[in-house]
């Protein structure tokens, strides 16, 4: 034997386990509604009162019309906002959150909290 077939082989090491978190499904589905394009400005607006569509679209001067339609049906699919439909001449259409819906309110309130803090005005 030579003198180099001779060397010491460094120790084998284990293999590094690394663990990869896991995604919380419910997590996921939550933020991906509530994460959606005007969901979050309409439930915030709606936290404060019933509204009218109109009212809603003032609210939020940049949604559209159809966006703004295509939310709330979302919603209401959702359970979290209930269409009301007001037997008035003419016929009087309100938006209002359900309990599901304004169990939203914690976390909407958190995120302003941190807008406020974080976010330049």
């Amino acid at each position: 034997m030579n003198r180099l077939s001779r060397r010491r082989r460094p120790p084998k090491r284990k293999p590094v386990r690394r663990v990869v978190p896991e995604l919380c499904g419910r997590f996921h589905q939550a933020s991906e509604l509530i994460g959606r394009r005007w969901t979050g400005a309409i439930i915030f607006v709606m936290l404060r009162r019933r509204c009218r569509f109109a009212t809603l679209r003032q609210a939020i001067p940049a949604i559209t019309d159809r966006m703004l339609s295509e939310r709330l049906r979302e919603l209401e699919q959702e359970g979290i906002v209930v269409r009301l439909v007001v037997a008035e001449t003419p016929v009087r259409v309100e938006y209002t959150l359900t309990r599901k819906g304004r169990a939203l309110g914690k976390a909407i309130g958190a995120i302003t909290d941190w807008a406020h803090t974080w976010i330049d005005a």
